[in-house]
Protein backbone atom coordinates (compact mmCIF):
# COMPACT_ATOMS: atom_id res chain seq x y z
CA UNK A 1 0.00 0.00 0.00
CA UNK A 2 1.30 3.26 -0.44
CA UNK A 3 2.07 4.97 2.32
CA UNK A 4 3.12 8.97 3.00
CA UNK A 5 6.14 9.32 0.56
CA UNK A 6 4.23 7.89 -2.26
CA UNK A 7 0.81 9.56 -1.30
CA UNK A 8 2.49 13.40 -1.15
CA UNK A 9 4.25 12.96 -4.65
CA UNK A 10 0.94 11.92 -6.32
CA UNK A 11 -0.38 14.79 -4.44
CA UNK A 12 2.25 17.50 -5.59
CA UNK A 13 1.98 16.02 -9.03
CA UNK A 14 -1.83 16.69 -8.87
CA UNK A 15 -1.77 19.78 -7.29
CA UNK A 16 0.70 21.19 -9.80
CA UNK A 17 -1.60 19.90 -12.86
CA UNK A 18 -5.36 20.82 -11.58
CA UNK A 19 -5.30 23.73 -8.92
CA UNK A 20 -7.17 26.48 -10.65
CA UNK A 21 -8.84 24.13 -12.90
CA UNK A 22 -13.04 24.03 -13.69
CA UNK A 23 -14.44 20.27 -13.77
CA UNK A 24 -16.63 19.92 -16.94
CA UNK A 25 -17.12 16.73 -16.10
CA UNK A 26 -16.82 13.76 -13.40
CA UNK A 27 -17.11 10.15 -14.68
CA UNK A 28 -17.22 6.88 -12.25
CA UNK A 29 -17.19 3.31 -14.31
CA UNK A 30 -17.10 0.97 -10.90
CA UNK A 31 -19.65 1.53 -7.72
CA UNK A 32 -16.99 0.38 -5.63
CA UNK A 33 -14.95 3.17 -6.78
CA UNK A 34 -17.74 5.45 -4.80
CA UNK A 35 -18.62 3.16 -2.44
CA UNK A 36 -18.83 5.48 0.68
CA UNK A 37 -20.54 8.02 -1.34
CA UNK A 38 -24.21 6.72 0.35
CA UNK A 39 -25.92 8.64 -2.54
CA UNK A 40 -24.24 7.18 -5.25
CA UNK A 41 -22.83 7.44 -8.61
CA UNK A 42 -25.07 9.52 -10.16
CA UNK A 43 -25.44 11.99 -7.10
CA UNK A 44 -21.59 11.83 -6.92
CA UNK A 45 -20.83 12.77 -10.41
CA UNK A 46 -23.64 15.81 -10.35
CA UNK A 47 -22.23 17.11 -7.36
CA UNK A 48 -18.68 17.63 -8.92
CA UNK A 49 -19.50 18.86 -12.10
CA UNK A 50 -19.01 22.65 -12.51
CA UNK A 51 -16.55 22.79 -9.18
CA UNK A 52 -13.16 24.84 -9.50
CA UNK A 53 -9.99 23.25 -7.30
CA UNK A 54 -8.58 25.07 -5.20
CA UNK A 55 -5.99 23.72 -4.05
CA UNK A 56 -5.06 20.31 -2.13
CA UNK A 57 -4.40 18.31 1.36
CA UNK A 58 -2.79 15.12 2.57
CA UNK A 59 -3.22 13.73 5.96
CA UNK A 60 -0.91 10.43 6.33
CA UNK A 61 -2.03 8.05 3.67
CA UNK A 62 -5.19 10.32 2.30
CA UNK A 63 -4.93 12.85 -0.16
CA UNK A 64 -7.73 15.34 -1.49
CA UNK A 65 -8.78 18.34 -3.86
CA UNK A 66 -10.68 21.16 -2.11
CA UNK A 67 -13.41 22.68 -4.11
CA UNK A 68 -15.27 25.55 -4.28
CA UNK A 69 -17.80 27.11 -7.05
CA UNK A 70 -16.74 29.04 -9.39
CA UNK A 71 -17.19 33.33 -8.68
CA UNK A 72 -17.61 35.16 -12.31
CA UNK A 73 -17.49 31.81 -14.21
CA UNK A 74 -13.28 31.56 -13.86
CA UNK A 75 -12.20 32.43 -10.30
CA UNK A 76 -13.56 30.17 -7.40
CA UNK A 77 -13.93 31.38 -3.77
CA UNK A 78 -10.77 30.47 -1.63
CA UNK A 79 -13.34 29.52 0.90
CA UNK A 80 -14.12 26.44 -0.68
CA UNK A 81 -15.94 24.33 2.07
CA UNK A 82 -15.51 20.80 -0.11
CA UNK A 83 -13.07 18.55 -0.66
CA UNK A 84 -12.41 15.00 -3.51
CA UNK A 85 -10.79 13.01 -0.76
CA UNK A 86 -8.99 9.81 -2.21
CA UNK A 87 -7.53 6.77 -0.94
CA UNK A 88 -5.22 4.50 -3.12
CA UNK A 89 -5.71 1.62 -1.47
CA UNK A 90 -3.77 -0.95 -2.56
CA UNK A 91 -2.93 -0.41 -5.89
CA UNK A 92 -4.56 3.34 -7.03
CA UNK A 93 -3.10 5.47 -9.15
CA UNK A 94 -3.79 9.34 -10.13
CA UNK A 95 -2.59 10.10 -13.48
CA UNK A 96 -2.14 13.41 -15.42
CA UNK A 97 -3.44 12.51 -19.16
CA UNK A 98 -2.90 15.67 -21.64
CA UNK A 99 -3.44 13.46 -24.69
CA UNK A 100 -6.56 11.68 -26.44
CA UNK A 101 -5.29 8.02 -25.22
CA UNK A 102 -7.24 4.98 -24.97
CA UNK A 103 -9.14 4.47 -22.04
CA UNK A 104 -6.50 2.22 -18.91
CA UNK A 105 -8.39 -1.27 -18.65
CA UNK A 106 -8.39 -0.62 -14.82
CA UNK A 107 -10.12 2.90 -15.27
CA UNK A 108 -12.19 3.71 -12.32
CA UNK A 109 -12.94 7.11 -12.08
CA UNK A 110 -12.23 10.03 -14.44
CA UNK A 111 -12.39 14.01 -13.91
CA UNK A 112 -12.71 15.88 -17.39
CA UNK A 113 -11.18 19.42 -16.85
CA UNK A 114 -12.89 22.62 -18.85
CA UNK A 115 -9.10 22.74 -20.49
CA UNK A 116 -9.48 19.00 -21.91
CA UNK A 117 -7.02 17.62 -19.68
CA UNK A 118 -8.14 14.72 -17.51
CA UNK A 119 -7.40 13.01 -13.86
CA UNK A 120 -7.60 9.63 -14.23
CA UNK A 121 -8.09 6.91 -11.14
CA UNK A 122 -7.04 3.86 -12.13
CA UNK A 123 -7.20 0.73 -9.50
CA UNK A 124 -6.32 -2.84 -10.41
CA UNK A 125 -7.62 -4.29 -6.88
CA UNK A 126 -10.73 -1.45 -6.02
CA UNK A 127 -9.56 -1.14 -2.82
CA UNK A 128 -9.04 2.71 -3.07
CA UNK A 129 -11.93 4.94 -3.52
CA UNK A 130 -13.17 8.30 -4.11
CA UNK A 131 -15.46 10.44 -1.32
CA UNK A 132 -16.62 13.69 -1.13
CA UNK A 133 -16.57 15.59 2.72
CA UNK A 134 -17.20 18.91 4.08
CA UNK A 135 -14.05 20.26 5.36
CA UNK A 136 -13.01 21.59 9.17
CA UNK A 137 -10.03 23.30 9.58
CA UNK A 138 -9.23 22.49 6.52
CA UNK A 139 -9.30 18.97 7.03
CA UNK A 140 -11.98 16.83 5.76
CA UNK A 141 -14.45 15.84 8.54
CA UNK A 142 -14.03 12.15 7.33
CA UNK A 143 -10.16 12.26 8.44
CA UNK A 144 -11.22 13.06 12.21
CA UNK A 145 -10.26 9.60 13.27
CA UNK A 146 -6.60 9.92 11.83
CA UNK A 147 -4.29 11.31 13.55
CA UNK A 148 -1.81 13.91 12.10
CA UNK A 149 1.28 13.00 10.70
CA UNK A 150 5.11 13.87 11.48
CA UNK A 151 4.66 16.40 8.99
CA UNK A 152 1.67 18.80 10.16
CA UNK A 153 2.04 21.62 12.57
CA UNK A 154 -0.97 20.03 15.07
CA UNK A 155 1.83 16.79 15.25
CA UNK A 156 3.22 16.91 19.04
CA UNK A 157 6.26 14.34 19.69
CA UNK A 158 6.43 14.73 22.53
CA UNK A 159 2.15 14.12 23.52
CA UNK A 160 3.05 11.17 20.78
CA UNK A 161 6.08 9.59 22.66
CA UNK A 162 4.17 9.50 26.02
CA UNK A 163 1.14 8.07 24.49
CA UNK A 164 3.47 5.35 23.03
CA UNK A 165 4.93 4.79 26.80
CA UNK A 166 1.56 3.86 28.34
CA UNK A 167 0.92 0.76 25.47
CA UNK A 168 1.59 -2.47 25.47
CA UNK A 169 1.32 -3.57 22.66
CA UNK A 170 4.48 -3.60 20.09
CA UNK A 171 5.97 -0.88 18.33
CA UNK A 172 6.00 -2.21 15.45
CA UNK A 173 2.12 -2.35 15.67
CA UNK A 174 1.70 0.85 17.22
CA UNK A 175 3.69 2.45 14.15
CA UNK A 176 0.68 1.12 11.57
CA UNK A 177 -2.15 2.69 14.51
CA UNK A 178 -3.34 5.59 12.23
CA UNK A 179 -4.75 6.65 15.32
CA UNK A 180 -1.94 7.31 17.00
CA UNK A 181 0.25 8.56 14.23
CA UNK A 182 -0.82 8.13 10.48
CA UNK A 183 1.23 8.01 7.25
CA UNK A 184 3.23 5.01 8.11
CA UNK A 185 3.43 1.63 7.06
CA UNK A 186 5.07 -1.65 6.91
CA UNK A 187 7.95 -0.14 4.59
CA UNK A 188 8.72 3.09 6.90
CA UNK A 189 7.74 1.14 10.03
CA UNK A 190 10.89 -1.40 9.49
CA UNK A 191 13.08 1.61 8.12
CA UNK A 192 12.48 3.53 11.53
CA UNK A 193 12.82 0.54 13.72
CA UNK A 194 16.35 -0.23 12.29
CA UNK A 195 17.85 3.24 12.53
CA UNK A 196 16.33 3.49 15.67
CA UNK A 197 17.79 0.04 16.89
CA UNK A 198 15.15 -1.09 17.97
CA UNK A 199 13.07 -4.95 17.57
CA UNK A 200 9.48 -4.28 16.44
CA UNK A 201 8.60 -6.68 19.04
CA UNK A 202 9.17 -4.67 21.80
CA UNK A 203 6.26 -3.03 23.68
CA UNK A 204 5.97 0.30 23.79
CA UNK A 205 5.98 0.58 27.56
CA UNK A 206 9.47 -1.05 27.73
CA UNK A 207 11.05 2.05 26.42
CA UNK A 208 12.37 4.84 27.62
CA UNK A 209 11.06 8.40 27.10
CA UNK A 210 14.53 9.26 24.64
CA UNK A 211 14.45 6.45 22.87
CA UNK A 212 10.52 6.96 21.60
CA UNK A 213 11.72 10.31 20.97
CA UNK A 214 14.33 9.06 18.75
CA UNK A 215 12.23 6.43 17.15
CA UNK A 216 9.78 9.25 15.83
CA UNK A 217 12.48 11.19 15.00
CA UNK A 218 13.86 8.87 12.67
CA UNK A 219 10.54 8.19 11.26
CA UNK A 220 10.41 11.53 10.09
CA UNK A 221 13.61 11.15 8.95
CA UNK A 222 12.96 8.06 6.72
CA UNK A 223 9.40 9.43 5.48
CA UNK A 224 11.77 12.67 4.54
CA UNK A 225 14.55 11.41 2.35
CA UNK A 226 11.96 8.92 0.47
CA UNK A 227 9.76 12.15 -0.23
CA UNK A 228 12.54 13.31 -1.78
CA UNK A 229 13.30 10.81 -4.20
CA UNK A 230 9.67 9.75 -5.10
CA UNK A 231 8.99 7.39 -2.60
CA UNK A 232 9.31 3.36 -2.67
CA UNK A 233 8.53 2.07 -6.20
CA UNK A 234 8.56 -1.94 -6.16
CA UNK A 235 6.85 -2.48 -9.40
CA UNK A 236 4.61 -0.55 -12.09
CA UNK A 237 1.77 -0.26 -9.21
CA UNK A 238 3.66 3.00 -7.90
CA UNK A 239 3.96 5.47 -9.63
CA UNK A 240 3.45 9.44 -9.52
CA UNK A 241 0.83 11.72 -11.45
CA UNK A 242 3.09 11.40 -14.43
CA UNK A 243 3.96 7.93 -14.23
CA UNK A 244 7.31 8.10 -13.25
CA UNK A 245 8.78 5.21 -10.48
CA UNK A 246 10.43 6.49 -7.12
CA UNK A 247 13.60 5.60 -6.26
CA UNK A 248 14.02 5.12 -2.68
CA UNK A 249 14.09 1.20 -2.65
CA UNK A 250 17.93 1.48 -3.42
CA UNK A 251 18.18 2.67 -0.38
CA UNK A 252 16.34 0.56 2.15
CA UNK A 253 17.97 -1.46 4.67
CA UNK A 254 15.75 -4.27 6.17
CA UNK A 255 12.62 -3.89 4.85
CA UNK A 256 12.06 -6.71 1.68
CA UNK A 257 15.75 -7.82 2.42
CA UNK A 258 15.61 -11.08 3.96
CA UNK A 259 18.52 -12.98 4.08
CA UNK A 260 20.57 -10.21 2.48
CA UNK A 261 23.50 -8.46 4.96
CA UNK A 262 22.46 -5.55 7.37
CA UNK A 263 24.20 -2.56 5.46
CA UNK A 264 25.32 -1.40 9.01
CA UNK A 265 26.59 -5.03 10.73
CA UNK A 266 26.61 -7.06 8.10
CA UNK A 267 24.11 -9.86 9.71
CA UNK A 268 21.58 -11.63 7.96
CA UNK A 269 18.28 -9.94 7.69
CA UNK A 270 15.52 -12.13 9.37
CA UNK A 271 11.72 -11.58 8.56
CA UNK A 272 9.40 -12.24 11.10
CA UNK A 273 5.10 -11.50 11.51
CA UNK A 274 4.08 -8.80 14.08
CA UNK A 275 0.25 -8.88 13.82
CA UNK A 276 -0.18 -10.78 10.52
CA UNK A 277 2.50 -8.33 8.78
CA UNK A 278 5.78 -8.71 8.01
CA UNK A 279 8.47 -7.63 9.56
CA UNK A 280 12.13 -7.26 8.91
CA UNK A 281 14.87 -6.80 10.90
CA UNK A 282 18.95 -7.22 11.85
CA UNK A 283 19.22 -9.21 14.62
CA UNK A 284 22.10 -8.36 16.04
CA UNK A 285 21.39 -4.44 15.42
CA UNK A 286 18.15 -4.95 16.66
CA UNK A 287 17.92 -6.99 20.06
Amino acid sequence: MPELPEVETVRRGVDEAFRGGLIRAAEVYNPRTVRRHVTGIDDFQLSLKGLQVTGSGRRGKFMWLTLAEPVDGSQASPQGGRALVCHLGMSGQLHVVTDGREAHKHLRGRLRFADERELWFIDQRTFGYWDLAELEDAVPKTMAHIAPDVFEAQFDATLAAERLLRRTIEVKKALLDQTWISGVGNIYADEALWRARLRGRRSGDSLSKRKALELLGHVKDVLTESLAVGGTSFDELYVDARGEAGYFARELAVYGRAGQPCKRCGTAIKREVIGDRSAHYCPKCQR
